[in-house]
């Protein structure tokens, strides 16, 4: 499941040429930046009152950008997208159709196939999330190791060292990760696959499973005062 095909519908993103020659998924993410360097540079911005936005940043038609956002560049956000008040693009963002990035979410070598969704206090570093994959509010893509060393991937339980000192996660098409879940560096969510609110991540999640907690919930008497 960690070719680029096995997880995504590379239809729904104009920049599949990033993933020419990858025979893993997540290869791709070294490639943004040329990538953007190569279709950026000549192309003068967009302008929308009240945001700050870089010299080498591509904005498609319909797009409506909230005062407030800050996008650095370089970057390309398709169309019909909605970038809400205090959304932040770093560096070497490229953002598809239909796409909403909310408020207080932030993005950093990051690739967002056609009708993702980004919307509530969310961090998205080296990941890459397929066609209309979803974080729910809080959900935070940790990209780098406590340790040092690049991120692995278990493969057939043994680990494959990916090249990659930062690399946070793979969303497939249609995943979707719960409120203030975490995704450890290196995970994959397959197609359709769902990480439960407040779970904390770690690895690969087939297509169509879902990851839960299983603490109880204790339901006690209210106790008058």
């Amino acid at each position: 499941m960690f070719k680029p095909a096995d997880l995504f519908d590379l239809a729904q993103t104009e920049h599949a040429a990033i993933f020419d020659g990858c025979n893993f998924a997540w290869e791709a993410l070294k490639k943004i930046e040329v990538y953007l360097d190569q279709v950026t540079r000549q192309n003068p911005p967009r302008r929308f009152p009240g945001a700050s936005i870089g010299e080498r940043v591509l904005i498609g038609e319909g797009t409506f950008v909230e005062p407030g956002v800050m996008i650095k560049g370089p970057a390309i956000i398709g169309k019909n997208c909605h970038l809400r008040h205090n959304a932040y693009l770093r560096e070497n963002v490229i953002i598809g159709d239909n796409c909403v990035v909310g408020n207080a979410s932030e993005l950093k070598n990051a690739l967002l196939f056609n009708g993702a969704q980004v919307p509530h206090y969310n961090y998205v570093g080296d990941a890459i999330l397929g066609h209309k994959a979803h974080l729910g509010a809080g959900v935070k893509i940790s990209n780098v190791k406590l340790f040092p060393g690049n991120v692995e991937v278990e493969v057939d339980g043994v680990p494959l060292d990916t090249g990659l000192r930062k690399f946070g996660a793979l969303l497939g098409d249609g995943a979707e990760a719960g409120c203030n879940a975490v995704l450890n560096p290196g995970s994959i969510l397959g197609r359709g696959a769902v990480v439960y609110p407040n779970v904390f991540w770690r690895g690969i999640l087939p297509a169509n499973m879902i990851a839960k907690n299983q603490a109880a919930i204790e339901v006690i008497a209210k106790r008058p005062r």
